[in-house]
């Protein structure tokens, strides 16, 4: 999963298209790294669209990981489930999805290493910059990314913000993926996702 760059969060702030249009476009351009996060919707409807996600997924043979909702992850047969620092502790979590993925959001050095030592498959590292998509605490900047690569040995994806002329400079700091929701589902998804994904191939970062 972590050798393609990018990691698209879903996201309806600025975007009416159904959630499986909204993927399938970024799915044409080359981007094959999938969350779900949805705040909004009740469990069942979580559900409901998470499988239809997965059965999208799987025919470009791309990772979904689900945001926050191990019991939903496991019963689409996702990848794996990414978990904040208030969800599901991570051991809980590990016996539930056995060998699947699971990525934990850090925002602190000693999470980042706590994360890892849990077992965890990657981390979420952020924000990198000012985001209005969840209030993460203030930005880290991207020198940071350089110093948690150098303490965590599991790939680290970063997020916060980040916008097509940031990607490359996060990247070469290296970071292994970068996460991205606003950038691309606010204004034309198809242009901007191509745009990513083009900026990514040339900065592989790691």
């Amino acid at each position: 999963m972590y050798q393609y760059g990018i990691c698209f969060i879903t996201d309806r702030t600025y975007s009416r298209l159904p959630i499986c249009d909204m993927v399938k476009i970024v799915l044409d351009a080359g981007i094959t790294f999938i969350q779900y996060r949805e705040k909004q919707r009740t469990r069942r409807e979580i559900y409901d669209e998470a499988e239809l996600l997965r059965d999208l997924t799987r025919s470009y043979n791309a990772v979904l990981i689900i945001n926050d909702h191990a019991d939903i992850a496991l019963a689409v047969e996702a990848d794996g489930v990414h978990l904040g620092q208030d969800d599901l502790p991570l051991p809980e979590a590990r016996k539930i999805m056995g060998r699947r993925i699971i990525g934990i959001s850090t925002h602190s050095i000693e999470q980042a290493q706590s994360a890892e030592a849990g077992g965890a498959d990657y981390i979420g590292f952020g924000p990198i910059f000012h985001t209005s998509t969840k209030d993460a605490g203030a930005p880290k900047g991207v020198d940071i990314l350089t110093i948690i690569k150098q303490n965590c040995s599991i790939p680290v994806v970063a997020i916060g913000g980040i916008s097509i002329d940031t990607a490359a400079a996060v990247m070469n700091a290296g970071a292994d993926a970068v996460a991205v929701a606003t950038a691309i589902c606010n204004g034309n998804i198809t242009r901007n996702a191509k745009r990513f994904f083009d900026i990514i191939q040339k900065n592989p970062g790691g």
